[in-house]
């Protein structure tokens, strides 16, 4: 039986894409079947025949090592680097949740680790026009937990801790924080570390440090967060 979680961020260029790859890169080497997945990217660059290219999606596929379509990582692909909820209203091509988890339960059939990723921050509109849609609809129809990605510096304690609250309050599972942009030894960031964990109540699971190719955790550890 497949198995998912959800990659969010405390805001946007947060690194969730890079976290990402380093999470299905590490689940690769434990010899693991497993995917990606994410409803929608913004800020997409086009092939010569005019196409556009799903960056993060090719970015994650190329750092993990696994050999999924890019077609069946993302079901909707968008040119301007601005929320999927504005990119649908410039370009065309609104969000449908029916065809997002259509699309996630494909992936679920194929792969036994589905690993999702979000679009910004935790409040970010996805579809707004034609139909409202949250990245937590999103979240709560693929019915999986989440782990949150986070700057390791200055301000993390209040984007973590708010990020955390609101998803408590509407039945949102955290299972755990990344901390990006670690710097070892940091007493701010080791006290960002200590005060997050106390604010929401989860464990950071990991800490990256800009150019890191592996994330620093068991395989078992990580394939237990999965639900």
């Amino acid at each position: 039986m497949s198995k998912g979680l959800f990659v969010v961020g405390t805001g946007t260029d947060i690194g969730k894409t890079y976290i990402a790859g380093l999470i299905v890169k590490k689940l690769r080497e434990s010899g693991a079947s497993c995917g990606y997945y994410k409803a929608a990217m913004s800020g997409n660059k086009r092939r010569a025949n005019g196409s556009l290219i799903p960056g993060d999606a090719l970015f994650v596929r190329d750092v993990s090592g696994i050999h999924q379509p890019l077609e069946e990582m993302c079901p909707y692909i968008y040119e301007r680097a601005v929320s999927p909820h504005l990119a649908s209203r410039i370009e065309g091509n609104p969000v449908q949740l029916d065809v997002v988890l259509e699309g996630f339960h494909r992936a679920c059939k194929n792969y036994e680790y589905v690993t999702l990723e979000g679009s910004g921050g935790i409040l970010c509109p996805i579809c707004f026009d034609e139909k409202e849609i949250w990245l937590p609809d999103v979240i709560r129809a693929c019915r999986v937990p989440c782990l949150l990605v986070a700057d390791a510096g200055l301000g993390t304690i209040n984007d973590v801790g708010l990020t955390a609250f609101y998803m408590k309050e509407h039945g949102i599972p955290l299972k755990g924080i990344i901390f990006n942009h670690y710097r070892p030894g940091d007493v701010m960031q080791e006290d960002n570390r200590r005060m997050c964990e106390y604010v929401t109540g989860a464990k950071v699971a990991a800490c990256v440090k800009d150019g890191d190719t592996e994330l620093d955790i068991s395989a078992e550890f990580l394939k237990s967060l999965y639900e």
